[in-house]
């Protein structure tokens, strides 16, 4: 068992030394990676930092003679990301983990975000206690609270470390047997109010021997499922819930970002789109909803979700870039409409009914989609069954015609 251990030797030196000698205890070898460009190094690496900045395309001269802190810390990252990449082809990388404060957590996460899901990536950081969103990204990486600075070693950082050393040890020691490859992969997107569709579509396709993999559309989920997409891990999509196109556009919190919904158009993989959650826009207390939209309709989901419905004019929108986004895709592709409603609260007598904002929706799409799009328009709710069952149908005989 090998884990790179990655951090700036002139800064964490003692620190890296430590950790190493805590693996080594437990019979697993490390692999030393400097990426600092500062002062001297204070213990001996595997790969040297020279290494690290060459393989980001510059020197350790030239980054030296800049004087530029926030580059060194780029190239570095972007070094140290490469040669992790280039270990892990060449079968080296079993772990890794890395030290460090602002600088070394984002060289040591960006590494790691750049390594496939399952290899074990831990981050012992004293930034670890905030928000971490942009270290973690999409990927399983583990992040672990420092407490005290990694500036030497004393009782709390010794145990901290040694903790993490023997997380580390264990979890490449025993590592989840590689699960056996029979069935291929079905991405889903839910929400609490699509539930009952993704559920009931989620079964279907399972007895058919797929193994689905739903994600929650709550921003991360979103952009987690189009990066195990783009990584050609999944066989067809089920994007029933495209809510998140809606906090994209209107400004709520769980936007997936501008390239949500673009991974299976550029695979070429057969998809199956729904409007899912599409009347609402997520935001937090009713008291943190920006002043702007003050007299829109809103719905208390809880104390810490408060939705705000979507209007004709920003569903008029949303049917257009659904449309253009489906359109441009390079394999199968359907979108569903269900006529009565797209979300659990969005049909008659619930508090987001609005067949006019629907409407809007519905025609956009109509509008904008190309000849090559199959629409389908259903006189059914989307968390009714038959819709359920027609989704995953629809899917189904797309994976196969393309077999």
């Amino acid at each position: 068992m090998s884990v790179v251990l990655l951090g700036t030797l002139d800064t964490k030196g003692h620190e890296i030394a430590f950790v190493r000698e805590q693996l080594a205890a437990c019979g697993i070898a490390a692999l030393v990676i400097d990426a600092g460009s500062l002062g001297e190094p204070t213990i001996v690496a595997d790969v040297a930092r020279r290494n690290v900045f060459a393989a980001a395309g510059t020197s350790l001269e030239a980054v030296a003679r800049a004087g530029d802190r926030g580059k060194a810390v780029e190239a570095a990252a972007r070094g140290a990301t490469k040669l992790v990449l280039e270990l892990h082809a060449r079968g080296q990388v079993d772990g890794i983990l890395a030290l460090g404060g602002s600088a070394g957590t984002t060289i040591g996460s960006a590494a790691m975000r750049a390594l496939p899901f399952g290899i074990p990536k831990l981050m012992v950081s004293t930034l670890a206690s905030g928000q971490v969103k942009h270290f973690v990204g999409v990927r399983d990486l583990l992040m672990m609270h420092s407490v005290v600075d990694l500036a030497g070693l004393n009782r709390f950082s010794r145990t901290v470390l040694a903790n993490a050393a023997h997380a580390m040890a264990g979890m490449v020691s025993n590592a989840v047997a590689a699960a056996i490859v029979d069935k291929p992969l079905i991405a889903a997107t839910m929400f609490g109010v699509t539930t009952p569709c993704v559920s009931a579509a989620q079964q279907r396709l399972e007895a058919e021997n797929y193994e689905v993999l739903v994600f929650h559309a709550t921003g991360t989920g979103g952009m987690t499922m189009e990066s195990f997409i783009a990584d050609g891990l999944i066989a067809g999509v089920l994007d029933i819930t495209t809510t998140e196109l809606a906090d994209e556009l209107v400004g709520g919190i769980l936007s997936a970002g501008p390239n949500r919904m673009t991974a299976a158009a550029m695979r070429g993989i057969p998809q199956v789109i729904s409007v899912g959650a599409l009347d609402m826009v997520n935001f937090g207390p009713l008291e943190t909803v920006p002043e702007k939209f003050k007299g829109r309709r809103f719905y208390q989901h809880n104390a810490n979700v408060t939705l705000m419905r979507t209007t004709p004019a920003e569903n008029d929108k949303l049917g257009k870039e659904i449309a253009e986004k489906a359109s441009a895709a390079r394999g199968p592709t359907a979108v569903l409409l269900p006529r009565r409603g797209v979300s659990a609260i969005d049909k008659e007598g619930e508090p987001f009914y609005w067949p006019e904002a629907d409407a809007a929706l519905f025609q956009s799409i109509n509008n904008w989609a190309g000849p090559q799009v199959k629409i389908i328009e259903l006189d059914l709710h989307i968390n009714d069954a038959a819709f359920a069952h027609k989704a995953a149908e629809t899917l189904l005989e797309m994976i196969r015609t393309k077999a």
